[in-house]
């Protein structure tokens, strides 16, 4: 039942940040709109650059800590989230004095990249001292304030600055309660062991960050191609294609938190003291997770963009978010699984060169390709696809740890989930007028999803000594 309501927590979590992007493109003029995306998506990436190193060191050695060790490394961790945080701050303004930017918009995305990374370290801890039910509450409660204090902001004065400022306060009440929810147990750390600590934690987490950072700035730097590629003379078009990429990266990114939170920390304690065969399975059934949950969700996708588009997209970004949004969702759903999917073994095994060579390589594939589309005139859609293309063959290229290692999917699950991908995402075409019909796609999609679930036992707290599932 925990483990469901952790599941559910991020499902939350997701429909909240779908939600905010419909609100906010409702409540913005498109200019606004487009200074709100590009400012979130930088302090998103800042965020990932000063914190992200140490998010992936605390799973990867706290999963498996226990007492003393676990309190000191949680010490150690913390001292080092808030050296990041001074040294964030400390060169983002100093940056700021150089740049174009207004000193608002810039101590906007600092707070706004400060308290997400503090936020997110605090509630990875509490989920790896084994209170799971806590941190899914949490993080269901952090979501409602994000999005109460972004629609606020943009209703009350209709600008991106105050949305921005709503979400500053939405992160830092959702801090201020967990810190109240749950103490987590800490203790002093002398110097020389912290520094030690933090040795360890930059060998693996600098490397493993730098991984993610890079994964991060592809979505960026396409928003910007594009965007540049449109000019100033298609605000509608640019609004429409940020809206897109805003949306449909959130599902995804989401739900793959929530099954590494959920199963990962699992995955950690079988390679850390099981045997290779019980990593293998532990592995194998996370991987099973990934991607039949990831492979339904974009049939879903698909199914139903054209439904809630009409409901909740303006009328003047309707038809350039359809004619973009479908491709942004197959982009996404790659670019999951190469960031996270083929990472699994390389991140157990501590390879985090191996991270950073991948992502270089998507970067810079999708960099080429999507410029060349761009100097030709293709459509956004087709620049989309492009880097779609691009994420494909490194994928390709990229898998050969997760073969080595022998983390078998079952065969037959996947071929289930891919047969009801396929059933949910034909429901573009079918009508949704009169309201039995899309009564009746929606009971058929649950269906299917709830058949793959029931077949996978994705929630179930299996044990890696059971032997291996059968199909």
């Amino acid at each position: 039942m925990i483990r469901l309501l952790a599941f559910g927590g991020y499902v939350f979590q997701s429909a909240a940040a779908i939600a905010l992007i419909f609100a906010i493109s409702h409540l913005l003029p498109p200019a606004s709109y487009t200074s709100f995306s590009l400012a979130l998506a930088s302090s998103q990436l800042l965020c990932v650059f000063m914190f992200e190193w140490l998010q992936l060191a605390g799973v990867r050695f706290l999963a498996a800590a226990e007492g003393e060790d676990a309190a000191r490394l949680r010490s150690s961790l913390f001292a080092a989230g808030l050296l990041s945080t001074v040294v964030l701050v400390s060169v983002g303004s100093a940056a700021s004095l150089i740049g174009t930017l207004a000193p608002r918009v810039v101590a906007l995305g600092l707070a706004i990249a400060v308290l997400q990374g503090l936020t997110d370290m605090y509630f990875m801890a509490i989920r790896v001292s084994d209170r799971l039910g806590a941190a899914a509450f949490l993080l269901i409660l952090r979501a409602s304030l994000l999005l109460v204090g972004a629609v606020a902001g943009a209703s009350i004065y209709g600008t991106a600055e105050a949305t921005l400022l709503g979400i500053v306060c939405g992160h830092a009440t959702s801090l201020v309660a967990g810190l109240f929810a749950h103490r987590t147990p800490l203790r002093w750390v002398p110097y020389r062991i912290m520094l030690t600590d933090w040795m360890d934690f930059s060998r693996y987490g600098m490397l493993a960050a730098g991984a993610s950072v890079i994964h991060l700035s592809v979505p960026v730097m396409i928003r910007f191609i594009v965007v540049s590629s449109l000019g100033a003379a298609a605000p509608t078009a640019t609004a429409a294609f940020l809206m897109a990429i805003d949306l449909l990266q959130r599902p995804f990114s989401v739900l793959v938190a929530a099954i590494h939170t959920v199963s990962y920390p699992d995955v950690v304690i079988q390679f850390e003291r099981g045997t290779d065969e019980q990593a293998r399975r532990a592995t194998s059934r996370l991987l099973d997770f990934i991607l039949c949950a990831t492979t339904v969700m974009l049939g879903g996708l698909i199914g139903f963009l054209p439904d809630a588009s009409r409901l909740f997209v303006p009328a003047d970004l309707l038809t350039s978010f359809m004619a973009v949004a479908p491709t942004a969702a197959v982009f996404y759903f790659l670019h999951t699984h190469l960031q996270a999917t083929l990472a699994v073994i390389p991140h157990l095994r501590k390879s985090a060169t191996r991270l950073v060579v991948v992502a270089a390589c998507q970067l810079a594939l999708v960099s080429v390709v999507s410029m060349i589309a761009a100097l030709l005139g293709l459509s956004i859609a087709a620049q989309v696809a492009s880097a779609a293309v691009a994420t494909a063959i490194v994928i390709l290229c990229g898998s050969g740890p997760i073969i080595r290692f022998g983390a078998v999917p079952r065969w037959l699950l996947l071929g289930a989930s891919l047969v009801a991908a396929i059933l949910i995402g034909a429901f573009a075409a079918v009508p949704s007028e009169p309201m039995l019909w899309l009564a009746g796609k929606i009971v058929i999609a649950a269906l299917a999803v709830a058949l793959v679930a029931w077949q996978g036992e994705f929630l179930s707290a299996r044990r890696a000594d059971q032997g291996p599932d059968k199909d």
